[in-house]
């Protein structure tokens, strides 16, 4: 059995699979998943699993170097925002619109649905290295 925390197999295989920048992209219920991106769904029901409660788990088992998120979350969502913040004190923190972010989702090599229900809880985790 695995040790790490990360026991959802496509979740694990998709991180074991990235190499330096790639992107796996975290979001809440409503963010649209392109067709052609695979797709992780943890929802189970509004607000099961949280946004962070989904973040802090792969971010045990994912090295990240930079992350994306959409600049309206400032305004529209403070309290995820602040608890990003505390996450990534270190890391860069690229903002865009929340237009230009569902574009970078094509990107992804994932795309993991929560069921959080507040607006802008998505973030794109760019890997890094552990060396």
């Amino acid at each position: 059995m695995k040790k790490t925390k990360v026991i959802n197999s496509e979740i694990s295989y998709t991180i074991s699979k990235m190499g330096h920048t790639d992107s796996l992209t975290i979001g809440d219920c409503g963010l649209p998943i392109p067709d052609d991106v695979k797709r992780i769904d943890l929802a189970l029901t509004h607000n099961v699993p949280t946004f962070i409660q989904t973040l802090d788990v792969v971010l045990d088992e994912l090295c990240v170097e930079e992350v994306v998120i959409a600049e309206e979350i400032e305004d529209k969502n403070a309290a995820v925002y602040e608890e990003i913040l505390k996450r990534f004190k270190d890391i860069k923190i690229t903002k865009v619109s929340h237009e230009e972010f569902k574009k970078l989702t094509k990107d992804s090599k994932a795309v993991v649905r929560t069921g959080e229900c507040s607006p802008y809880a998505n973030i794109i985790l760019k890997s890094g290295v552990v060396f």
